[in-house]
């Protein structure tokens, strides 16, 4: 692939590829070690995937400042390397049995891995050309396509054969290796700092308000980029609702003999639809335009949710959840894509600082919505309906919306930012 070709970009595929196989080793052999070791408290396995997501919440204001305001490159690498000390803690936390900093250091990490994602979307944003915005996108999604239908499976190898020492010890290494291809870029001075030359003494409480409310400022006057985070908060629910929808269909309606082994064919069966639609997105979205992807995909995929609700065969569920990848894929390419075509590099660590917040605010909403609804007040297939439903409104909101909001150009947005300042 022509991509390829740009050796900085390779080098820093390759870091998150690695980055991201040694977490999903450890987070998944952690979760089979608190289930082994701690089977009369399943509840510590929810409570570390909480400590995974928690700290979005809680430190997102800030890394969207940073990636704009400092060294995006070092803040990238520092980030690493901070993971691989913490990750030396937490082999030492695991030794020693003590699950409060067990939790403590995962959280800590998590809110570490935050200020990684808006860094390195600001260096790929100008390291590449416009074209390639969404052939890389792409390739991210592949790769999440290709955890979602191996990382259970290699968690479970690695817990099994190698044990949660080992298990450990590959995830700090994975951000060491991470940490040098990243070190070995050479990125001009102007892909670092967009903004000019910032020392960290130069930051405080001000800075960083007054940056963030530019970074809210331009959000609201770029209508056309409002409605692509709106997209986001809207996955994020969706992502919430599969998130056990799939484990209740099978233990309570398709299969209940066998549920554990069908809730792990839908994710293979999801990975490899969320792999085939990575493949072909770029071409799909180069012939339709990211608009009518999202319009269309998101149509479909809410048709989709209704055909499942009323599934009766456990096999016919499983292909139309294929499907379902295949059709979301391409949406969260052009998602992806287009918001780094959009955005000015100056803004790119502001804006993609909301889009971890959003999701998982509306993940979590959805979380417990399902709990208090389900099975008390409503059935599984009512809760596939509602989904089905928001995803039809959204995508008829779309179709409305976008047609029009994509002749809004970014200068109009920042001549009205800048009006507003």
């Amino acid at each position: 692939m022509e991509i390829f070709q740009n050796r900085t970009f390779t080098k820093l595929f390759l870091a998150m590829f690695t980055s991201q196989l040694g977490s999903t080793i450890g987070n998944m052999a952690f979760a089979f070690y608190l289930l082994e070791h701690f089977s009369s408290k399943p509840y510590y396995a929810t409570l570390a995937e909480m400590m995974y997501a928690a700290p979005a919440l809680l430190v997102f204001f800030l890394v969207g400042v940073l990636a704009d305001r400092m060294d995006r490159k070092r803040i990238a690498e520092s980030s690493d390397w901070i993971r691989a000390g913490l990750t030396v803690l937490l082999l030492a936390a695991v030794l020693s049995h003590s699950l409060f900093f067990i939790f403590l250091i995962l959280f800590l990490r998590s809110a570490v891995t935050k200020f990684f994602g808006p860094a390195e979307t600001g260096i790929l944003q100008g390291i590449l050309d416009q074209e390639q915005y969404m052939q890389a996108s792409g390739l991210n999604q592949s790769v999440m396509g290709v955890f979602m239908l191996f990382g259970v499976g290699l968690g479970a190898l690695s817990y099994h054969y190698l044990g949660i020492t080992w298990s450990v010890v590959i995830d700090g290494i994975s951000f060491v290796i991470s940490a040098l291809l990243i070190r070995s870029c050479h990125i001009s001075e102007a892909v670092r700092r967009p903004n000019g030359k910032t020392h960290f003494r130069d930051i405080s409480f001000q800075t960083i308000f007054t940056d963030f409310k530019q970074g809210i400022l331009y959000i609201k006057s770029y209508k056309l980029l409002l409605s692509i985070l709106f997209a986001f908060f809207v996955f994020g629910l969706v992502n919430g609702g599969f998130a056990v929808l799939p484990l209740f269909t099978m233990k309570y309606k398709l299969a209940p003999g066998h549920y554990e082994q069908f809730a792990s064919l839908f994710s293979i069966f999801l990975g490899v639809g969320f792999v085939a639609g990575s493949a072909i997105s770029s071409k799909v979205i180069e012939k339709l335009q990211p608009h009518r992807v999202l319009i269309l995909g998101i149509f479909l995929t809410g048709i989709l949710t209704f055909v499942v609700a009323t599934m009766t065969n456990v096999w016919l569920y499983l292909v139309c959840i294929g499907i379902t990848g295949l059709l979301l894929a391409p949406v969260n390419v052009a998602l992806g894509g287009w918001m780094n075509e959009l955005v000015d590099p100056k803004m790119i660590g502001r804006v993609n600082a909301w889009v971890d917040p959003f999701m998982t605010l509306a993940h979590t909403f959805a979380l417990g919505l399902i709990a208090v609804a389900f099975p008390g007040f409503v059935s599984i297939d009512v809760l596939y309906y509602v989904l089905g439903g928001l995803l039809l409104f959204v995508s008829c909101y779309y179709l409305l919306v976008l047609p029009k909001l994509v002749q809004q150009p970014a200068a109009q947005a920042k001549g009205q930012l800048d009006a507003q300042s």
